[in-house]
């Protein structure tokens, strides 16, 4: 049988694999040869995938988009030909990127597509020296993932997110950038900004101006300038919702398959949720079919 590695973290979401492992481990072992790996804080999913990679032909993790965001990035330290399949099991608060992949309900459907689902190539973001599934993000609100208590998401889900993301609201700040991409570069102040390759940001499932396609090698890139009222920051709230221009051109957005933002001072930033640190510089490049997830039907 050929061999997979289980790394899972009963912490993510509402706890939701607590007590459920038997039939996720049922399913998995009907195919596989199958090690199981609990996660034991920051970074161990990252170290066990870098570390355990060259023993398994597939690795299926089982947690939020973070669980998912350190399997991928620590892959990605290896050469391609050393990274095996990724099956995932989304158990977190949002699953964003578990909605690119057409997987199923429940937790023994999602065990056995991770098991016998269809691997296909994704592309990965490089950020300066890490990485990311599927998005990079600054600015108002993008913090609201990592900083809202985990007691608090466990209980309320998404609208742990909305209720914090409302006190943030009168502490939005603008910031002074260079954006240099694959048609031009912008120069002004923006208080957002979002490098993605997802139908789905924060829990919100937009409808693109054009399909996302995960292995094109390129980005959606939208900016947003400070409002300076509240119309405008409903109208810009509408735009991010439905993924269509803003009447007012505070929401900038476009393609690119790589692009350098940088800041007279250095900006806190998100990749797949979590915290990526402050930076003044931010390279950032798609990683063409880097990685292969398994999909649902």
């Amino acid at each position: 049988m050929k061999k997979l590695l289980f790394i899972y973290n009963t912490h993510a979401g509402k706890g939701a694999l607590r007590g459920r492992l038997v039939p996720v481990l049922d399913a998995l072992t009907e195919a596989w040869d199958v090690t199981v790996h609990p996660t034991r804080g920051a970074g161990d999913a990252a170290a066990a995938a870098r570390a355990r990679a060259a023993e398994f032909d597939r690795i299926v993790c089982a947690g939020g988009d973070g669980t998912l965001h350190e399997v991928v990035n620590g892959l990605m330290a290896l050469p391609p030909e050393a990274r095996p399949e990724v099956g995932y099991i989304p158990a977190g608060t949002t699953n964003d990127f578990a909605k690119n992949l057409s997987l199923p309900k429940t937790l023994e459907e999602l065990a056995a597509t991770a098991a016998a689902g269809v691997p296909r190539p994704v592309d990965v973001g490089r950020f300066n020296s890490s990485h990311f599934i599927y998005v990079a993000a600054f600015g108002a609100f993008t913090d609201v993932a990592y900083s809202t208590p985990q007691a608090a998401k466990s209980l309320l889900g998404h609208a742990a997110y909305m209720l914090e993301s409302v006190t943030r609201i009168a502490s939005i700040q603008s910031y002074p950038l260079t954006v240099e991409h694959d048609a031009g570069v912008e120069v002004g102040s923006y208080c957002y900004g979002m490098v993605s390759n997802t139908i789905s940001v924060g829990g919100f499932k937009g409808m693109p101006t054009q399909p996302v396609e995960l292995d094109d090698g390129i980005f959606e890139v939208v900016l947003v300038r400070q409002p300076q009222n509240p119309i405008q920051l409903q109208a810009i709230i509408r735009a991010l919702l439905t993924m269509s221009p803003d009447e007012g051109g505070l929401v900038t957005s476009y393609r690119t398959g790589r692009l350098k933002i940088t800041c007279d001072r250095a900006l806190p930033w998100t990749l797949d949720g979590e915290f990526g640190g402050d930076h003044a510089a931010a390279e950032i490049e798609n990683c063409r079919r880097a990685v292969t997830i398994v999909y649902g039907a």
